[in-house]
Protein backbone atom coordinates (compact mmCIF):
# COMPACT_ATOMS: atom_id res chain seq x y z
CA UNK A 1 0.00 0.00 0.00
CA UNK A 2 1.89 3.35 -1.05
CA UNK A 3 2.34 5.88 1.24
CA UNK A 4 0.60 9.21 -0.12
CA UNK A 5 2.69 11.84 2.53
CA UNK A 6 5.75 12.04 0.25
CA UNK A 7 3.58 12.74 -3.20
CA UNK A 8 1.10 15.20 -1.66
CA UNK A 9 4.13 17.17 -0.44
CA UNK A 10 5.62 17.26 -3.86
CA UNK A 11 2.12 18.37 -4.81
CA UNK A 12 1.56 21.25 -2.24
CA UNK A 13 5.00 22.13 -3.63
CA UNK A 14 4.14 22.11 -7.37
CA UNK A 15 1.23 24.42 -6.53
CA UNK A 16 3.22 27.26 -4.61
CA UNK A 17 5.90 27.29 -7.48
CA UNK A 18 3.51 28.27 -9.63
CA UNK A 19 1.34 30.28 -7.36
CA UNK A 20 4.75 32.40 -7.61
CA UNK A 21 4.19 32.63 -10.97
CA UNK A 22 0.63 33.93 -11.02
CA UNK A 23 0.13 35.59 -7.91
CA UNK A 24 0.96 38.98 -9.05
CA UNK A 25 -0.31 38.75 -12.62
CA UNK A 26 -1.96 41.95 -13.81
CA UNK A 27 -5.28 41.36 -15.72
CA UNK A 28 -3.54 41.45 -19.29
CA UNK A 29 -1.07 38.98 -18.11
CA UNK A 30 -4.24 37.02 -16.81
CA UNK A 31 -5.60 37.32 -20.44
CA UNK A 32 -2.39 35.94 -21.96
CA UNK A 33 -2.57 32.87 -24.55
CA UNK A 34 -1.49 29.76 -23.71
CA UNK A 35 -0.45 26.89 -26.32
CA UNK A 36 -3.38 25.67 -25.39
CA UNK A 37 -6.23 26.94 -28.36
CA UNK A 38 -8.26 29.55 -27.02
CA UNK A 39 -7.15 28.92 -23.44
CA UNK A 40 -5.58 31.81 -21.44
CA UNK A 41 -3.71 31.74 -18.44
CA UNK A 42 -7.01 32.51 -16.57
CA UNK A 43 -8.61 29.41 -18.37
CA UNK A 44 -5.43 27.09 -16.95
CA UNK A 45 -5.97 28.02 -13.47
CA UNK A 46 -9.68 28.12 -13.81
CA UNK A 47 -9.27 24.41 -15.53
CA UNK A 48 -6.81 22.93 -12.32
CA UNK A 49 -9.35 24.93 -9.47
CA UNK A 50 -12.02 22.78 -11.48
CA UNK A 51 -10.07 19.64 -11.24
CA UNK A 52 -8.71 19.92 -7.91
CA UNK A 53 -12.71 20.82 -6.83
CA UNK A 54 -13.90 17.84 -8.58
CA UNK A 55 -11.12 15.60 -7.13
CA UNK A 56 -12.29 17.23 -3.58
CA UNK A 57 -15.33 15.58 -3.93
CA UNK A 58 -14.33 12.17 -5.38
CA UNK A 59 -12.65 11.78 -2.15
CA UNK A 60 -15.47 13.35 0.61
CA UNK A 61 -18.84 13.22 -1.64
CA UNK A 62 -19.03 10.24 -3.80
CA UNK A 63 -22.63 11.11 -4.66
CA UNK A 64 -21.68 14.49 -5.42
CA UNK A 65 -18.93 13.29 -7.62
CA UNK A 66 -21.60 11.15 -9.47
CA UNK A 67 -23.58 13.65 -10.62
CA UNK A 68 -19.90 15.33 -12.29
CA UNK A 69 -19.58 12.20 -13.89
CA UNK A 70 -23.47 12.48 -15.30
CA UNK A 71 -22.82 15.90 -16.80
CA UNK A 72 -19.32 14.93 -18.29
CA UNK A 73 -21.36 11.48 -20.05
CA UNK A 74 -24.14 13.95 -21.08
CA UNK A 75 -21.49 16.10 -22.51
CA UNK A 76 -17.91 14.42 -23.57
CA UNK A 77 -16.74 16.80 -25.60
CA UNK A 78 -17.17 20.06 -24.67
CA UNK A 79 -17.55 19.46 -20.65
CA UNK A 80 -13.96 20.28 -19.59
CA UNK A 81 -13.53 23.71 -21.76
CA UNK A 82 -16.98 24.51 -20.00
CA UNK A 83 -15.20 24.29 -16.87
CA UNK A 84 -12.35 25.94 -17.82
CA UNK A 85 -14.60 29.15 -19.73
CA UNK A 86 -16.97 29.27 -16.32
CA UNK A 87 -13.82 29.97 -14.18
CA UNK A 88 -12.16 32.01 -16.14
CA UNK A 89 -14.52 34.83 -16.47
CA UNK A 90 -14.59 35.51 -12.80
CA UNK A 91 -12.33 38.41 -11.18
CA UNK A 92 -8.55 37.64 -11.45
CA UNK A 93 -8.52 37.84 -7.49
CA UNK A 94 -11.72 35.44 -6.98
CA UNK A 95 -10.01 32.57 -9.12
CA UNK A 96 -7.02 33.01 -7.52
CA UNK A 97 -8.50 33.15 -4.18
CA UNK A 98 -10.79 30.25 -5.32
CA UNK A 99 -7.76 27.97 -6.66
CA UNK A 100 -5.97 28.05 -3.35
CA UNK A 101 -8.72 27.44 -1.55
CA UNK A 102 -9.56 24.38 -3.22
CA UNK A 103 -6.25 22.95 -3.27
CA UNK A 104 -5.72 23.77 0.49
CA UNK A 105 -9.17 21.78 0.84
CA UNK A 106 -8.26 18.40 -1.58
CA UNK A 107 -4.63 18.58 0.35
CA UNK A 108 -6.33 18.36 3.78
CA UNK A 109 -8.77 15.74 2.52
CA UNK A 110 -6.11 13.69 0.52
CA UNK A 111 -3.84 13.42 4.22
CA UNK A 112 -6.64 12.56 6.33
CA UNK A 113 -8.02 9.73 4.07
CA UNK A 114 -8.20 6.43 5.44
CA UNK A 115 -5.17 4.38 4.61
CA UNK A 116 -6.60 1.74 1.91
CA UNK A 117 -9.17 4.29 1.01
CA UNK A 118 -10.36 3.82 -3.24
CA UNK A 119 -11.83 6.95 -4.58
CA UNK A 120 -14.17 7.48 -8.10
CA UNK A 121 -12.41 9.27 -10.64
CA UNK A 122 -13.06 9.93 -14.40
CA UNK A 123 -11.05 6.60 -15.16
CA UNK A 124 -10.23 3.65 -13.01
CA UNK A 125 -10.48 4.27 -9.06
CA UNK A 126 -7.51 6.08 -7.08
CA UNK A 127 -5.79 5.75 -4.37
CA UNK A 128 -5.03 8.90 -2.30
CA UNK A 129 -1.40 8.74 -3.56
CA UNK A 130 -2.64 8.22 -7.21
CA UNK A 131 -4.97 11.16 -6.81
CA UNK A 132 -2.40 13.20 -5.67
CA UNK A 133 0.13 12.07 -8.92
CA UNK A 134 -2.30 12.70 -11.43
CA UNK A 135 -3.23 16.13 -9.63
CA UNK A 136 0.58 16.82 -9.95
CA UNK A 137 1.24 16.31 -13.08
CA UNK A 138 -1.84 18.38 -14.09
CA UNK A 139 -0.50 21.37 -12.27
CA UNK A 140 2.95 20.66 -13.70
CA UNK A 141 1.86 20.45 -17.21
CA UNK A 142 -0.58 23.77 -17.24
CA UNK A 143 2.40 25.30 -15.28
CA UNK A 144 4.36 24.46 -18.59
CA UNK A 145 1.41 26.46 -20.52
CA UNK A 146 1.37 29.13 -18.09
CA UNK A 147 5.09 30.01 -17.97
CA UNK A 148 5.29 29.67 -21.97
CA UNK A 149 2.20 32.82 -21.89
CA UNK A 150 5.08 34.44 -19.59
CA UNK A 151 7.85 33.82 -21.50
CA UNK A 152 9.01 32.96 -18.08
CA UNK A 153 11.08 29.57 -17.40
CA UNK A 154 10.49 26.73 -14.90
CA UNK A 155 13.48 24.16 -14.30
CA UNK A 156 12.58 20.57 -14.01
CA UNK A 157 12.78 18.92 -10.44
CA UNK A 158 12.98 15.70 -9.31
CA UNK A 159 9.23 15.94 -8.59
CA UNK A 160 8.60 14.56 -12.09
CA UNK A 161 9.55 11.16 -10.57
CA UNK A 162 5.80 11.14 -10.37
CA UNK A 163 4.60 12.13 -13.85
CA UNK A 164 7.72 9.93 -15.08
CA UNK A 165 5.88 6.71 -12.93
CA UNK A 166 2.32 7.86 -14.18
CA UNK A 167 3.50 7.86 -17.86
CA UNK A 168 4.86 4.04 -17.51
CA UNK A 169 1.88 3.02 -15.14
CA UNK A 170 -0.37 4.32 -18.65
CA UNK A 171 1.22 2.37 -21.13
CA UNK A 172 -2.10 -0.14 -21.47
CA UNK A 173 -4.28 2.60 -21.17
CA UNK A 174 -2.97 4.94 -23.72
CA UNK A 175 -3.25 1.78 -26.38
CA UNK A 176 -6.61 1.31 -25.16
CA UNK A 177 -8.21 4.52 -25.48
CA UNK A 178 -6.38 4.41 -29.23
CA UNK A 179 -8.40 1.41 -29.77
CA UNK A 180 -5.09 -1.12 -29.69
CA UNK A 181 -4.36 -4.05 -28.01
CA UNK A 182 -1.63 -3.42 -25.54
CA UNK A 183 1.36 -5.21 -25.96
CA UNK A 184 1.86 -8.62 -23.54
CA UNK A 185 5.10 -8.19 -22.44
CA UNK A 186 7.04 -5.24 -20.08
CA UNK A 187 9.18 -2.52 -21.36
CA UNK A 188 12.51 -1.54 -19.97
CA UNK A 189 11.87 2.01 -19.66
CA UNK A 190 15.38 3.96 -18.60
CA UNK A 191 15.17 8.20 -17.70
CA UNK A 192 17.43 10.84 -16.49
CA UNK A 193 16.13 12.63 -13.55
CA UNK A 194 17.03 16.17 -13.61
CA UNK A 195 19.14 15.45 -10.76
CA UNK A 196 21.31 13.13 -12.59
CA UNK A 197 20.00 10.18 -10.98
CA UNK A 198 18.89 7.19 -13.24
CA UNK A 199 15.04 6.05 -12.62
CA UNK A 200 14.44 2.65 -14.05
CA UNK A 201 11.18 1.01 -14.72
CA UNK A 202 10.72 -3.02 -15.93
CA UNK A 203 13.15 -5.68 -16.74
CA UNK A 204 16.83 -5.08 -17.58
CA UNK A 205 16.82 -7.54 -20.03
CA UNK A 206 13.06 -6.50 -21.81
CA UNK A 207 13.43 -6.35 -25.47
CA UNK A 208 11.08 -3.60 -26.06
CA UNK A 209 12.97 0.08 -24.59
CA UNK A 210 12.33 3.62 -23.90
CA UNK A 211 15.76 5.73 -23.03
CA UNK A 212 16.18 9.72 -22.57
CA UNK A 213 15.56 12.27 -20.36
CA UNK A 214 13.02 12.50 -17.50
CA UNK A 215 11.77 15.50 -18.49
CA UNK A 216 11.81 14.87 -22.46
CA UNK A 217 9.35 11.75 -21.49
CA UNK A 218 7.30 13.94 -19.22
CA UNK A 219 6.74 16.19 -21.37
CA UNK A 220 5.46 13.47 -24.29
CA UNK A 221 3.40 11.88 -22.00
CA UNK A 222 1.81 14.80 -20.95
CA UNK A 223 1.36 15.88 -24.80
CA UNK A 224 3.52 19.34 -24.15
CA UNK A 225 5.89 18.40 -26.61
CA UNK A 226 5.86 16.31 -29.66
CA UNK A 227 7.71 13.71 -30.47
CA UNK A 228 10.27 14.91 -32.51
CA UNK A 229 11.28 17.40 -30.79
CA UNK A 230 12.61 15.67 -27.99
CA UNK A 231 15.71 13.39 -27.28
CA UNK A 232 13.50 10.36 -26.66
CA UNK A 233 14.53 6.55 -27.90
CA UNK A 234 12.82 3.67 -28.71
CA UNK A 235 14.23 0.28 -29.23
CA UNK A 236 11.34 -1.92 -30.72
CA UNK A 237 8.08 -1.97 -32.84
CA UNK A 238 6.12 -1.56 -29.97
CA UNK A 239 8.11 0.75 -27.73
CA UNK A 240 8.08 3.31 -30.81
CA UNK A 241 4.38 2.49 -31.48
CA UNK A 242 3.89 3.75 -27.98
CA UNK A 243 5.84 6.64 -28.13
CA UNK A 244 3.86 8.14 -30.92
CA UNK A 245 0.31 7.25 -28.55
CA UNK A 246 1.51 7.82 -24.94
CA UNK A 247 -0.93 9.58 -22.38
CA UNK A 248 -1.13 10.19 -18.51
CA UNK A 249 -3.80 12.00 -18.78
CA UNK A 250 -7.59 10.64 -18.24
CA UNK A 251 -10.21 11.08 -21.29
CA UNK A 252 -9.99 10.30 -24.73
CA UNK A 253 -6.53 10.94 -26.89
CA UNK A 254 -6.00 14.27 -26.74
CA UNK A 255 -4.35 16.23 -30.30
CA UNK A 256 -1.02 16.93 -28.70
CA UNK A 257 1.62 19.73 -29.97
CA UNK A 258 2.74 20.00 -33.38
CA UNK A 259 6.27 19.84 -34.36
CA UNK A 260 8.47 23.05 -33.72
CA UNK A 261 9.53 24.81 -37.25
CA UNK A 262 12.66 22.88 -38.30
CA UNK A 263 11.64 19.54 -37.01
CA UNK A 264 8.66 18.56 -39.15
Amino acid sequence: MADPTHVIDDLCAENDELDVLVADLSPEQWASGTPAPGWTVAHQIAHLAWTDRSALLAVTDAGAFQTLVEKALAAPGTFVDDGAEEGARLPCDELLAGWRAGRDALRRALRAAPAGSRFPWYGPPMSAASMATARLMETWAHGLDIADALGAVRPPTDRLRHVARLGVRTRDFAHTVHGLTPPAEEFRVELRAPSGDLWTYGPADAAQRVTGPAVDFCLLVTQRAHRADLALRAEGPDADRWLGIAQAFAGPPGAGRPPKEGTR
